[in-house]
């Protein structure tokens, strides 16, 4: 599969190599073809030479840092050269040279590449908190109402650290939320850059008199260091549920599935959300973290009230949302399904480039509000 995957790859860049050696042949004729190639080359396999042993340190963190970003210019290369290459086609039968058609041409296609990922960077970048008021028909006496902060797929690592990780805390802190819920993808594999850059240090200062707590996504499964990350979290106050659940203040359970993936790779598989459920008392509302949105139906009938989730990152650029849109139920945003609230979120962090088009690095504020007999006691 993954030979597939390397072959169909390279075909595709060997025709974008194609086009850039065609454009800087007129556009910048010294350039000298095999400089191009050599350039091209590095360069568009540049994330997957970071990742050769030999290459570990700083210049193999330099390689795929580069290489992240040109899987976006790839995707966008895709979508736009074959335009770019009839358009520049219509404009040769019309009578215009090679000599202006091309150029012109493969200079729009430049500007709009440095378009998309000047916006795309900034989406990333620049989170907006999202806020969700919902109404659940059960009691959770003495309260009646929990202000929730929730964040999934931070994906810190080498592109996504300190500085965006900061800004995180201060955002959620000066929500003062009664919780703190992480549904997965906190890490972005490999823990080390996690270790290396002292990250847990900045988010021991998350704050909620509640508690904080997390479960594992499909990316602390591929990084293969889940009890490390464990106890990193665990330092620093932060649980890690899998398949688990608590009572949050004796007002609420809450419940952790581990990941899908844990189906596969873990050797003790993962719970049903029946078992997970099972001696709970029902007439207590349930919040379910669930890092991928799947199984609206068992959770539902279960008996969950909310189910909150990640992983989508709503495509995170597009036209990868119209994909996760009919992959997923639901891949970004709210959804009522019977009695069950369902709210998926499009990620604070970013997988492999930086780069957010149709979608927002986001941080969830949600509202609850409880059936209850006394209305005017609240966390608050």
């Amino acid at each position: 599969m993954i030979m597939v995957f390397l072959v169909i790859y390279i075909a595709i860049n060997l025709y974008i190599g194609w086009n850039l050696h065609i454009f800087v042949s007129y556009a910048i004729p010294e350039i000298p073809s095999l400089m191009c190639w050599i350039f091209f080359w590095l360069i568009s396999l540049s994330y997957f030479i970071g990742r050769i042993s030999v290459f570990r340190g700083p210049v193999g963190r330099l390689l795929k840092v580069i290489g992240s970003y040109y899987f976006a210019v790839f995707e966008f290369a895709i979508i736009l050269l074959p335009i770019a290459d009839v358009v520049c086609w219509i404009l040769m039968q019309a009578g215009q040279q090679a000599f202006y058609a091309i150029p012109i041409t493969g200079s729009a296609i430049i500007l709009l590449l440095v378009i998309f990922l000047l916006r795309g960077s900034w989406n990333a970048w620049s989170p907006v908190t999202r806020t969700y008021k919902i109404d659940i028909a059960k009691s959770a006496s003495p309260s009646s109402q929990m202000r929730i902060a929730i964040a999934s797929d931070l994906h810190l690592g080498n592109l996504v650290g300190n500085r965006h990780l900061r800004k995180l805390v201060n955002r959620i802190n000066d929500m003062k939320p009664d919780l703190i819920l992480l549904p997965g993808d906190i890490i972005d594999d490999d823990i080390e850059p996690f270790l290396r850059n002292q990250m847990s240090q900045v988010m021991r200062e998350l704050s909620a008199p509640h508690g904080i707590y997390a479960v594992l996504g499909n990316h602390e499964y591929y990084g293969g260091h889940i009890e490390e990350y464990v106890k990193q979290m665990n330092d620093i106050g932060i649980r890690v549920l899998r398949d688990e659940a608590v009572s949050i203040a004796n007002v609420v359970y809450l419940v952790g599935r581990k990941d899908k993936t844990a189906e596969h790779s873990d050797p003790n598989g993962r719970l049903n959300v029946v078992s997970l459920l099972k001696d709970l008392d029902l007439s207590h509302p349930v919040i379910m973290m669930d890092h991928q949105p799947t199984q609206f139906d068992l959770a539902q009938a279960a008996g969950v009230d909310v189910l909150l989730s990640g992983h989508t990152h709503r495509g995170q650029f597009a036209p990868n949302h119209w994909i996760t849109k009919r992959m997923f139920e639901l891949d970004w945003g709210y959804m009522r399904k019977g009695s069950l609230h369902v709210i998926v979120s499009s990620g604070y962090g970013t997988w492999g480039p930086p780069i957010r088009i149709a979608s927002r690095s986001e941080i969830i504020e949600l509202i609850i509000h409880f059936q209850s007999p006394d209305a005017s006691n609240t966390l608050k």
